[in-house]
């Protein structure tokens, strides 16, 4: 039996060091939606909430560790991130986050029909066009980089304690 507490060693080819022109395209992918967010209106504190659900919700360990720090550093709390995976059942979120983490689930979960159309129509209600364009971008993008850390078993490198 192996030690479930040690991740499995394994010699994954690392999809963007093997392709570098395709990740840089994804890279620049990701400065455009991070504009078209901005242009929307969108701070990146709101962003990289959906960076962080959407991560959590593909388990990507890689990308939940650099945007859950991104996410602090632009304002997020501890507190919001801790409980960000159970957003329905807290009053942490405003109900405009709501329908944005709604919108971008539904977006990495597109067989989900009934929540996507759910999702969407709340955020007619209370979101711009441009405002549901950029959810959706994000989203998108992150999957994206989430697919590719983990086919990639991209590492997560422990920090010492301070």
């Amino acid at each position: 039996m192996s030690d479930v507490t040690e991740a499995p060693v394994s010699r994954r080819v690392f999809v963007d060091k093997q392709s570098p022109r395709a990740y840089h395209s994804l890279i620049q992918t990701s400065e455009a939606v991070r504009a078209v967010a901005a242009d929307a209106g969108l701070d990146r504190a709101l962003v990289e909430l959906v960076n962080v659900r959407v991560s959590q919700i593909n388990g990507c360990a890689y990308c939940l560790d650099v945007h859950t720090k991104a996410a602090l550093h632009a304002g997020q709390t501890v507190q919001r991130l801790g409980v960000l995976a159970g957003w329905r059942n807290t009053d942490l979120f405003t109900a405009r986050e709501r329908v944005m983490l709604a919108l971008a689930e539904a977006t990495v979960k597109p067989s989900d029909t009934t929540a996507q159309e759910a999702a969407y129509d709340a955020a007619r209600r209370l979101l711009t066009d441009d405002e549901i364009s950029a959810v959706v971008w994000v989203a998108i993008t992150i999957n994206a980089f989430n697919q590719l850390s983990v086919i990639s078993r991209h590492p997560v490198r422990r920090i010492p304690e301070q």
